[in-house]
């Protein structure tokens, strides 16, 4: 008869559920993972999958209860910084996001949504095609396997650990934010840009023949001119896309790490 021990049972639990718990933190906010159309089924199995197989490399676990108060801190602990990684490359999706509404609006489009389940609300066309490319691209380039190394590379350089983070770390994720602005505005300039000289070619036009119907040829030409537009300068999205995602890694790097120096400065051991 096999007989289990409290304190085995005990080893045997958190050495899965608090990887499990920052595997699936990630898996919840990273993008294409946590799309709302992917089933929880199949996130679920995919957090265990991956929580089984590191499970036996990690480092040693702290002596702490699972039901504890210590255990659940380090619970939610977990649970933040798995968050804290995907969010960062979420925001760069956010910045696509954003690139298409303002294209969209610049275009005339603004009409022309329709409800997007990922953010439970109307989305422009032209936003959600920039989103379609950004998850295209970030399977392409391997993001997706780049953000699990991530992930299970932190295990390493930030432990479990019952020693509280820095909210320094967390201030650096908030503060990537400021991407959302800088590479929707970058990926949205050229259409911007010709959309302004397109407005005021009409304006011009208006004041020079002002028995012309600007509400009937205005339209057609600023929607035709961005269409043009648009497909000119989308050889040059994917490069700069690469780009944002290469600096959301660097940027996740950095968060783990100042969360690492920050906790051993301290706490040292």
């Amino acid at each position: 008869m096999i007989s289990l021990t409290d304190a085995q049972l005990n080893a045997w639990l958190i050495n899965f559920i608090w990887p499990l718990t920052r595997i699936l933190g990630l898996i919840m906010v990273a993008p294409v993972f946590g799309h709302r159309s992917v089933p929880a089924r199949v996130k679920i199995g995919l957090g265990i999958f991956i929580a089984l197989i590191i499970s036996p490399t990690l480092p040693p676990m702290p002596n702490v209860g699972l039901g504890s108060w210590h255990g659940l801190f380090i619970l939610v602990q977990q649970l933040l910084i798995g968050m804290a990684i995907g969010f960062i490359m979420r925001v760069i999706f956010a910045a696509v996001e954003a690139a298409g509404e303002i294209v969209g609006l610049q275009m005339g489009l603004g009409f022309a949504s329709f409800f997007d389940p990922q953010s439970a609300g109307q989305t422009l066309v032209v936003a959600q095609f920039f989103n379609m490319l950004a998850a295209l691209l970030f399977l392409a380039v391997n993001a997706h396997l780049l953000l699990l190394g991530v992930l299970v590379d932190s295990f390493q350089s930030l432990p479990i650990s019952p020693q509280p983070l820095s909210a320094a770390g967390f201030y650096n994720v908030a503060a990537f934010g400021s991407t959302v602005f800088a590479v929707g505005l970058q990926l949205a300039l050229p259409v911007i840009a010709i959309m302004l000289m397109t407005n005021l070619s009409l304006g011009i036009l208006t004041r020079s023949a002002p028995q012309l119907n600007i509400f009937a040829i205005g339209f057609p030409i600023t929607l035709g001119v961005g269409l043009i537009v648009l497909d000119l300068t989308l050889p040059y999205f994917a490069p700069l896309l690469e780009q944002s995602i290469q600096n959301g890694f660097k940027a996740t790097a950095m968060v783990i790490q100042t969360l690492e120096s920050l906790a051993k400065l301290d706490y040292p051991d």
